[in-house]
């Protein structure tokens, strides 16, 4: 099933990793000859895939009582200062929810952007400049009104995060996230030569390594599948009874120790509102939620200029599922949706 779902992916590399309760299938594939490093101990560049670790990581620090999910935004980022009254109003749970009312990019982001949108858009708009957007923003929409999908408010919550706790994003999400969950090959910048996997653009031209600029929160995360089961696998609860058969691959470590961290594993998965056609699409703090014939399956998807990663997991079966791919084609070639059926069909 793994190899079918592969080959309907048109990329030099796809990884396709499974994982239920512990016990992993790693199917490696793609149209290109393979290289020298493993393609499953690659680092895949996750885009906005890199969001569940953030939402992850405000749970842990809502948890931890050193911020709180109703918190002003403004008034943790730049006390004082003066905002446009909705502004005032965002709240982090706004910001993490895609409710804030802010647009998917700041509007100054794409004149500076478009002249070099195929290749490194994100580079020339650096995190005081995002700061400073947000500070002078005018939201759409009340807060907590509507939903709207925001790698701009995602941005602005790292930085919030960051000023609140004074720390370091980067720093930050090792410390809370990444460290405790034993994520040693996960980073948010290029790793060593030969450790990351190339993008591709669709004529097979390499495309150079993501720089986010000031919107590391929302799409700067690089991982290796591995990696990628790893995280997933801490999300899903171990089913009663005996322990399941000896892993494939290695398994996930133990269930976390630290009672803040299982606190924002459970707060994550639990729905906190919903949108779409007669609200039937329910959403998490990080993850989308929709019902399959198995249970609830929780996912999020991610692209950067070559590459495309998919992550998903269903609590109630124990399945979780990462997929990476180093060419983004907007059609003609299903990834989201082949691994999306491979999390909603597989028994």
């Amino acid at each position: 099933m793994l190899a079918d779902a592969a080959r309907t992916v048109d990329a030099p590399d796809v990884v396709i990793a499974v994982s239920r309760y512990g016990e992993r299938t790693v199917h490696r594939g793609g149209v290109a000859p393979a290289g020298p490093v493993p393609r499953e101990l690659l680092r895949y560049e996750l885009g906005s895939a890199s969001k569940p670790f953030a939402g992850l990581l405000l749970a842990r620090l809502v948890a931890q009582d050193r911020v709180r999910y109703e918190d002003r935004a403004a008034d943790l980022l730049a006390p004082g200062h003066p905002v446009h009254p909705a502004v005032r109003a965002i709240t982090l749970r706004h910001l993490m929810t895609h409710t804030s009312g802010l647009p998917a990019l700041p509007a100054d982001f794409y004149p500076q952007a478009v002249p070099r949108w195929s290749t490194d858009p994100y580079r020339g708009y650096p995190a005081d400049r995002v700061v400073r957007a947000f500070l002078r923003a005018r939201p759409r929409h009340r807060p907590g009104t509507r939903w709207h999908y925001s790698n701009f408010g995602v941005s602005v919550l790292g930085h919030t995060l960051a000023a609140a706790t004074g720390t370091p994003w980067e720093i930050l999400l090792h410390q809370q996230v990444l460290g405790p969950l034993g994520l040693a090959a996960t980073l948010l910048r290029p790793g060593p030569a030969d450790t990351d996997a190339t993008g591709h653009r669709r004529d097979g031209s390499p495309v150079p390594a993501l720089d986010p600029g000031g919107f590391t929160a929302a799409g700067a995360v690089r991982s290796t599948p591995l990696d990628l089961l790893t995280f997933l696998e801490a999300h899903l609860a171990r089913p009663p009874g005996p322990a399941p058969a000896a892993p494939a691959a290695p398994a996930a470590p133990a269930a976390p120790a630290d009672q803040t961290l299982a606190a924002a594993l459970a707060e994550v998965v639990r729905p906190v509102l919903r949108r779409g056609w007669r609200h039937g699409h329910t959403h998490t703090l990080t993850w989308f939620r929709h019902p399959s014939a198995y249970g609830p399956v929780l996912f999020h998807a991610g692209a950067t200029l070559g590459q495309q990663v998919f992550l998903g997991f269903r609590p109630e079966s124990g399945l979780a599922i990462a997929a990476t791919a180093t060419r983004r084609v907007r059609r003609g070639v299903p990834f989201v949706a082949t691994a999306y059926g491979l999390l909603t069909e597989t028994l």
